[in-house]
This record gives structure tokens, sequence and C-alpha cells, in this order.
């Protein structure tokens, strides 16, 4: 937690109610910065993350939660929009649970609803560390956002552009369970599987980043799970 983040007075939050956006949700708490959730329903395979970010937005207090809707299964390109593609990524290159230009195009409304409301900033809980090789999740994608902010807004042109902030980029999901831990995040209200089950699937790319994280935190994933 940077002096820029506790500088911002308040934010957009982009809020997937996954383990990493439930962390950034938590830091806002804890350093007093209030906050307004967004979340994206864009016709991923399930409802349980979009339940999972009412609850996280609930628990910490936020401003507003507003759900967007929009239906990228029209376009395609992604095993997160269509159950007939495998959402295995067998380890190379960037998965097939990739979903095109999806960072680019959250981050824009995030930006929107920012400059609507007198934000300061939008938060996102993009991480290059333990990630699954997505593009939009990397320092640079982030720097070139800034940039964009500052071009492409009201508040921008006028020298006050709104940031975009990603303050656990550079941790390791160990790192940011134990930080989310302390702050006291309720990881059992979070949903990170790709798949909508009863239970995690456990077998998933995502299922198996969070249960390696909190097995590196040597703490006990809330959640249960159909295979660990």
């Amino acid at each position: 937690m940077g002096g820029t983040e506790a500088s911002v007075r308040e934010a957009v939050l982009l809020l997937s109610g996954g383990l990493d956006s439930s962390t950034v949700a938590g830091i806002l708490h804890a350093q007093g910065t209030r906050f307004r959730a967004m979340t994206i329903s864009y016709g991923q395979r399930h409802d349980r993350e979009l339940r999972a970010a009412e609850r996280i937005a609930e628990y910490f207090g936020a401003l507003e939660h507003l759900r967007i809707e929009i239906d990228f299964r029209k376009i395609g390109g992604s095993a997160l929009l269509d159950n007939n593609q495998s959402l295995s990524s067998g380890g190379k290159g960037i998965p097939p649970t990739y979903v095109p230009a999806r960072n680019t195009v959250f981050i824009s409304l995030a930006l929107a609803l920012a400059e609507a409301r007198g934000c300061d900033a939008v938060f996102i809980g993009a991480n290059a560390v333990d990630y699954s090789g997505y593009p939009d999740c990397r320092p640079e994608y982030i720097e070139e956002f800034n940039r964009l902010s500052a071009l492409a807004t009201k508040r921008g042109v006028e020298g006050d552009p709104i940031i975009i902030i990603a303050p656990l980029m550079q941790m390791s999901k160990a790192e940011i369970i134990k930080l989310g831990t302390e702050l006291g995040v309720p990881y059992e209200l979070t949903w990170s599987c790709y798949r909508g089950g009863e239970k995690a699937c456990g077998v998933c790319d995502s299922c198996l980043y969070r249960l390696k994280g909190f097995r590196e935190a040597g703490i006990r994933d809330p959640i249960e799970y159909e295979n660990q």
C-alpha cells in the first residue's frame, strides 16, 4: 500500500468477486478510501463470481455497487464464453480463458464512472506474478492506460487525470492472501473457479493458482472444492 493509493479520497474498484479484487477492497477499506464497486457481467459461464462481488461490496461498505451488462458472447474468442471449449491451458502460451480486450473494456467503463462520480482513481486487482499469462495483466499495460487516461478524459486534459492503480501487481498469490488475511478479507465469500458448480472444481487454472497461493501462505482456503 503505497503513498499514491493512500492519497486517493474516493475510487472506483473493478470488483469481480474473486480473490484479488476482493483483497483490493480490503486494502481500500483499511486505508479509509471510499469506493464505488463496478462488476461486469460479460456473458461468462456462470454467475457465482457476480454473487460473490455483491457480498464483498456489501461487506466492505461500498458507496454503490454498479453492475454493468455486456454480452461478450457475441464477440467470442474465449473458453470463458463458450461451454464447448476446454478451460485447460496445458501450460503453453496465452490460455484459452483469455477474453479479447476484456480489461481494456472494463477499465474504460470504470474510468467513465470515476469521471462521472468525481473519483480520483480506478483500482484493479491485476497481477503479473502468479497469473495465467494474460497480456492485460502486466505493469506496462497499466502504465499505458494511465497515459490514455491523461489524454482521453476531461479530467486529464485539465491536468488532474484519474489514475489507474493495480496495488497487487508485483505480489505473489501467497503474499496477496497473507495481506488479505491480515486485513480481514472474507475469502469464504469469494469465488475464483472458472466453473460454476456448488463447489469449486479444484482443477481449472484459476483454482490451481488459488490453491497454490493458500498452500504457500500456510493458510487454509475456506471454500469447498470437488478436487484438491
